[in-house]
């Protein structure tokens, strides 16, 4: 079998209706800075080095449910973000601009919304 080439995930990228102010959201939410930017298209670096993240515009773009709902836009992905404190991160996440789900499925886990309505999860240990 030929060696496999070298390949590096470099960003996930969301969809949403507006990508500055998607981005916007994410940069208050993690602190993470702009490495990108032109009409319809935002990227965010991540300090680390590693994956960052990247929005794109979409005129057509359907807000997810969640829980899903037979006949509705399901969620395609969602990002896990660790945290140390799930209560203060909560409220940062609320700060920023985030809502709480009405549905929480376990505990050490809590499901917020972007204001594009994509489900992100903090969670402890």
């Amino acid at each position: 079998m030929p060696q496999a080439p070298q390949l590096t995930l470099s960003a996930v990228v969301l969809g949403a209706p507006d990508a500055q102010e998607l981005a916007g959201f994410y940069r208050r939410l993690l602190g993470w800075k702009e490495k990108y930017s032109e009409p319809g298209w935002v990227m965010l670096q991540a300090p680390d080095g590693g994956a960052g993240l990247s929005f794109q515009t979409e005129s057509d773009y359907v807000r997810p449910v969640w829980p899903e709902a037979p006949g509705r836009q399901q969620m395609m992905m969602h990002l896990d973000i660790h945290v140390d404190d799930l209560d203060a991160s909560g409220e940062h996440a609320l700060a920023a601009g985030a809502t709480l789900a009405e549905f929480q499925p376990q505990e050490g886990v809590r499901v917020y919304f972007d204001p594009a309505g994509h489900p992100f999860c903090l969670f402890l240990d």
